[in-house]
Order: C-alpha cells, then sequence, then structure tokens
C-alpha cells in the first residue's frame, strides 16, 4: 500500500529531530505558588517526578489516577516534603465512565485549572479492547485526554489563563502511512505495538487543530511534547519476551524521567512559551511532526469520530 504522505516528508526534520533527541531541556526556576495543576498518571515515572517538581515549586495538585493506593502513598510523600494542597481523584482510563466522572469532577471545581497535563498512557504488544469495546492503547491515550479536554472548553476558556500539555511522543512517526479512521479497531491492519502507539499519539497530535481554533480568543493554549527517551513503566503490562527486551535493551539507554518533569514545568509555566499554542515540542525545542500528524481534512474527520466514540455531542 502506498504512503500518501511520503512526499511530504523533509529530512531535515528528521535529522531535527534526531539531534533534539539529545538535547538538555530548557529549565524555568520561579515559584508557582497557589496555582492548580492537574497530572494524569502521576504515580511513577514521568508523572510522579512532574508531580514533584510542580510541588517544590509551591503548585497545588490535582492527581488522577487507578490506583488509590498509590495515590494515598504520593499524597503522604508530598505533604511530608513540601507545603501545597494535594488531593487526587480514582479513575482508570479503560473505562468510559471513568473519564467522563474525571471530567465531570474537573469541570466542576471552584479554582481555576492553571496546567492540565495529559500523561496517563499505556502501550500493548497485542491487540487489547476495553469494556467500551475500544482498542485500549487509542482510548487510554487518546480517547480519555479528548474527552477530558473537551468536557473542560467552557471552565478553562471562562478563566483568566490556562495551558494544556499533551505529553506525546516521537513514536507518533510510527504510523507511517496515518491515521486509519475506518480501522480503529484494527480489524484491517497488521496490528504492533508500535503503530497502534503512533496511531494514537498522532490522534493527539492532530486535535490540537481543533481545540486551538475553538481556543482562539482565549487565554488557553495547548501543546504537545516528546518527553525524551526516559526510564519508565510503560510496557510492564506486557509479556516476558517485551519485559526482556525492555529492560535489557531499552533501560540501560534510557535518561532519567527527571528531564521530562522539567521540560513539563517549562511549557507549563515560562513566559517564553506564552500565547504559543498547537505545537510540538521535543522536550522544549519546538519541532515540526511528520506530515499525517498535520493533516487538517484528517483532524475534522477525527474529531467527529471522538464526540461518537466519547459519547458526546456538540
Amino acid at each position: 500500500m502506498s504512503n500518501p504522505y511520503w512526499k511530504q516528508y523533509q529530512w531535515s526534520n528528521i535529522s531535527a529531530m534526531l539531534r533534539n533527541n539529545k538535547a538538555i531541556p530548557k529549565q524555568e526556576s520561579k515559584d508557582f505558588e497557589g496555582k492548580l495543576v492537574v497530572i494524569t498518571g502521576a504515580t511513577s515515572g514521568i508523572g510522579y517526578e512532574t508531580a514533584r517538581l510542580y510541588a517544590s515549586h509551591g503548585a497545588a495538585l490535582l492527581l488522577i489516577n487507578r490506583s488509590k493506593e498509590k495515590s494515598e502513598k504520593l499524597k503522604a510523600e508530598l505533604e511530608q516534603e513540601f507545603k501545597g494542597v494535594y488531593s487526587y481523584f480514582i479513575a482508570d482510563f479503560s473505562k468510559l465512565s471513568d473519564i467522563h466522572a474525571a471530567a465531570d469532577h474537573l469541570a466542576s471545581l471552584e479554582q481555576d485549572i492553571t496546567v492540565l497535563i495529559h500523561n496517563a498512557g499505556v502501550y500493548n504488544t497485542h491487540k487489547r479492547f476495553t469494556g467500551d469495546g475500544i482498542e485500549e492503547v487509542f482510548q487510554v491515550n487518546y480517547l480519555a485526554p479528548f474527552i477530558i479536554t473537551y468536557k473542560l472548553q467552557d471552565k478553562l476558556m471562562g478563566q483568566h489563563h490556562a495551558r494544556i500539555l499533551y505529553v506525546n511522543s516521537e513514536g507518533h512517526r510510527f504510523a507511517l502511512a496515518g491515521l486509519k479512521l475506518d480501522d480503529l479497531r484494527w480489524d484491517k491492519q497488521h496490528y504492533t505495538g508500535l503503530k497502534s502507539y503512533g496511531s494514537a499519539k498522532t490522534a493527539q497530535l492532530l486535535s490540537l487543530f481543533p481545540f486551538s481554533r475553538n481556543f482562539a480568543g482565549s487565554n488557553v493554549t495547548i501543546n504537545a511534547m516528546h518527553p525524551g527517551d526516559v526510564l519508565t513503566n510503560m510496557g510492564e503490562n506486557n509479556g516476558r519476551l517485551y519485559k526482556f527486551f525492555k529492560h535489557r535493551v531499552i533501560n540501560p539507554s534510557s535518561r532519567s524521567p527527571l528531564l521530562s518533569a522539567q521540560a513539563l514545568y517549562y511549557l507549563g509555566v515560562s513566559e517564553e512559551v506564552e500565547g504559543l499554542t498547537g505545537k510540538f515540542f521535543n522536550f522544549t525545542t519546538l519541532e515540526i511532526p511528520a506530515p499525517h500528524a498535520l493533516d487538517q481534512t484528517i483532524a475534522e474527520k477525527l474529531w467527529q469520530k471522538s464526540l461518537e466514540l466519547g459519547r458526546l455531542s456538540e
């Protein structure tokens, strides 16, 4: 099957990506006293380090996690080391009902949400479906943040200021032929972990276009970032063969997730990126995504499909 995007590739963008992958993110030193930051998937890896870094700068945190036990442990740790106000909401993003509950909880808050970080994710080497009949990687990595952002639009635009950040990935480039909206269940395509993950991350990037348009004229920005090749628990839910490969090949060369946290703090707080929206960063460096993640025709179709799958209405 031919690739409709092949002629649009600029190899200078690929070389820039390879160069940026080795970079150190810009850092922001100013504090964020009392500002509310929402982070999904905060009990390990990038989310954990990001929660700690924002807490160290005085931010109040609302953490959306799957495990109550781990959430309690993290809350106690933060309260012991820092002086902010920390809370959590339990939601399993493989359940649409939990996603909607989390979104409704956030929408009901009286306090402004200054930064919203969509970090929760999953990587599967074999095709799995949620109880809602949706391929799990697509639901957890893309549809969950879409639903939450969609249901928060009015609240965020009614605020003085808000920044939304997707923890995205250079892995979006693995969806070489683009997002196949007519085959999100992978009945026609051969399923691989890299392709499903790349498709979900591509969907995140495509959603930047309509959301940015909806937020136009407000002080709400929405951006995505590659968090670097850092050490996380992503993929630990897979079989022994993949875990052996991850522990022996991937992990030894992985960098610290603290670098990702520093990038997310900079993008959430720094005045240098004030007003920038609809952009993709590698750490803190602006980068051009792969051509299939820039297809605005597909982005519009994805919007309608997401409303349908997410049980939303205009």
